[in-house]
């Protein structure tokens, strides 16, 4: 079976004024880099996704906060969530795709239409809680996928694996306490948004990362602490917030990773998949504002996924 690609438009048009890293070059890089390499035309490509229902997104998110954001996201110029997030006129049509995305990618490898997909998307997720906008972040995608696939998808277990530079904090208040979701990650601590150290349930399990740290402290978090757990809990199906910050050319982070890293922690979270999960796996686009970087990582993580 193939490995899906899927991205929308929409997810182009969203933008948070110049200059700001979180920007639509991030897909041209992702898209221009698989397609140079060859990787593109190995993959089921779906240039365009359907828009997340309510439904799906009250998977994540509370009625009243879909009502604010919906009341404050505008039709014209930009308004301010926080200091680093900025929405503009199309910035509604890119969250419904964006987590359309996910959630079209989750029935397709449900389904066994695909082995596991990739979706490019943005803006990110992982910093959205349940009722607030930070960090870039709209709507929770991987958690709104996630409470998908334990819902309509028929699932009784998964897991959600986190390995962007930054704490997936709205994440982990989300499934916090669900425990038919086991949350792991590594992020570098102390760092935005400043928690995660302290693991808010006993289905949540992070690894904080001193600045600095490179692939060998991902390969003894992985191996010493994600591993024993993912086994122990045998995830259904696996999520992944995919983010490519902790890049050693990231300007945002301070990690160290190369792109070998990212292919080779894919490869561990496959093992796992292919154990306890008929190799499901959706992932999602977290971080990543080095373009040249972001495409190498992209690469290298889509390579693994498609055994490539």
């Amino acid at each position: 079976m193939q490995t899906a690609f899927l991205s929308d438009p929409a997810c182009t048009k969203h933008e948070m004024m110049a200059g700001h890293p979180e920007s639509p070059n991030r897909l041209a890089a992702i898209a221009d880099r698989l397609l140079i390499s060859g990787v593109l035309g190995a993959l089921l490509q779906i240039d365009e996704t359907p828009r997340a229902t309510r439904e799906d997104l009250l998977g994540a998110h509370t009625s009243a906060y879909l009502d604010a954001l919906e009341a404050r996201l505008p039709t014209q110029g930009y308004t301010a969530f926080d200091a680093d997030t900025m929405a503009n006129a199309f910035t509604r049509e890119a969250i419904l795709h964006a987590a359309g995305a996910a959630v079209l990618a989750t029935e397709l490898v449900l389904s066994g239409r695909v082995k596991n997909a990739f979706c490019a998307i943005r803006p990110p997720g992982h910093h959205a809680t349940r009722s607030q906008a930070m960090g870039f972040c709209f709507v929770n995608h991987v958690a709104v996928a996630a409470r998908m696939a334990l819902g309509r998808g028929g699932l009784r277990r998964v897991a959600i694996v986190d390995f962007d530079v930054h704490h997936g904090n709205g994440t982990e208040e989300i499934v916090a306490g669900d425990e038919r979701i086991l949350l792991v990650g590594t992020f570098q601590h102390p760092f935005y948004p400043f928690q995660g150290a302290q693991a808010q349930a006993s289905n949540i399990l992070s690894v904080p990362l001193a600045a600095g740290a490179g692939g060998a402290a991902l390969r003894a978090a992985v191996t010493q602490a994600w591993l024993p757990a993912l086994e122990s809990f045998a995830p259904e199906m696996i999520f992944i917030s995919a983010g490519f910050d902790a890049h050693a050319e990231d300007p945002l982070g301070g990690l160290q990773f190369v792109a070998q890293d990212f292919r080779w922690v894919t490869e561990q979270i496959m093992g796992v998949a292919d154990r306890h999960a008929h190799g499901r796996i959706v992932s999602v686009l977290e971080g990543g504002y080095d373009d040249s970087a972001l495409g190498r990582c992209v690469e290298a993580h889509v390579r693994a996924l498609a055994g490539l």
